[in-house]
């Protein structure tokens, strides 16, 4: 039976506390990207206990580039039904928080209500960039830590990520002092993107007075590595953000080709997930059995009727 149908709620937990639990339980949480409800499940169905909301791909999707041109809203709507779809803790994508400080609490409370368990507010200047190209602006610490301090203040149970940026432009030693400065503001989690080793991760870990989360996305300027050698490094979370979309989108490409060439569908239907699989996934047959007992249902008879 679909939990969201009959009030489950994950044990009177919220997804934040669930989150949290999960982050005090010692071992590394691995979040890999939903940019839908259908991927959610899936990875769901492989085992993972917490996704990742990635702006980049959900803007993909929506054939936009990643550049702070997605309004709040179209996140939310995702938000809504992976948290509705899944149950799952999602750690979602708030780009810059979508303005200064009230729209950062706005966009945390909005957030909350929708079902998400975290969401990390980076230190990039509008309009934003893919924390792997060149040329990002970043604003001043001060500035980024009382954003957080707002975000954190208008959270009952969400829990806040600081992304920073600054390794690129302030070294490894100014994403460090970045870190610790959005930490002192209240950040749950601190977030360094585009570290490009190992021993960086290592190093930045060991200086955080919290927990650390690493971006493990493909064609950037971090070296992909596992979740357990992050984990021996130090990281507590660990993304791969684009990645299902990415996967998604060359299976679609390589479809539209030969259908173009083919002009008929027969010669893939081996690649296809069929409809039986389709129907377990999304749960039709228990969607159906529950619509069957709504109608069956009879008002009881009552004195004189």
């Amino acid at each position: 039976m679909p939990d969201w149908l009959i009030g489950a709620n994950g044990g009177g937990a919220s997804p934040g506390q669930r989150l949290r639990r999960m982050l005090d339980s010692g071992r590394i949480i691995r979040a890999p990207g939903a940019h839908n409800a259908l991927a959610g499940l899936i990875a769901r169905e492989a085992g993972f206990e917490a996704l990742y909301v990635s702006g980049g791909a959900i803007t993909a999707s929506l054939g936009l580039p990643d550049l702070g041109m997605m309004t709040q809203e179209e996140l939310l709507l995702v938000v809504r039904s992976l948290a509705r779809a899944t149950g799952l803790p999602l750690i979602v994508d708030g780009d810059t928080g979508y303005g200064e400080a009230l729209n950062a609490m706005r966009l945390v409370a909005d957030l909350e209500l929708a079902g998400a368990a975290a969401v990390h507010i980076e230190d990039q200047v509008l309009p934003k960039k893919c924390g792997h190209l060149n040329d990002k602006s970043i604003i001043p610490a001060d500035h980024m830590a009382a954003k957080i301090a707002a975000a954190k203040r208008a959270s009952r149970h969400l829990l806040v990520i600081a992304r920073t940026d600054a390794a690129a432009s302030e070294g490894l030693q100014g994403a460090i002092a970045r870190g610790r400065t959005y930490a002192q503001a209240g950040a749950d989690v601190i977030f360094p993107d585009a570290l490009t080793s190992l021993e960086q991760f290592r190093a930045f870990a060991s200086a955080m007075p919290k927990p650390v989360m690493a971006n493990m996305t493909e064609f950037g300027r971090t070296p992909l590595e596992s979740a357990a050698a992050l984990e021996d490094a130090g990281v507590r979370i660990v993304i791969w953000p684009v990645s299902s979309l990415r996967i998604a989108a060359k299976a679609m490409e390589q479809f539209y080709g030969d259908l173009a060439r083919d002009d008929t569908t027969s010669p893939q239907i081996d690649r296809m997930l069929t409809r039986k699989r389709l129907y377990e996934l999304i749960g039709y047959h228990d969607f159906e059995a529950l619509d069957r007992s709504i109608i069956a249902s009879v008002a009881p008879e009552q004195p004189g009727e």
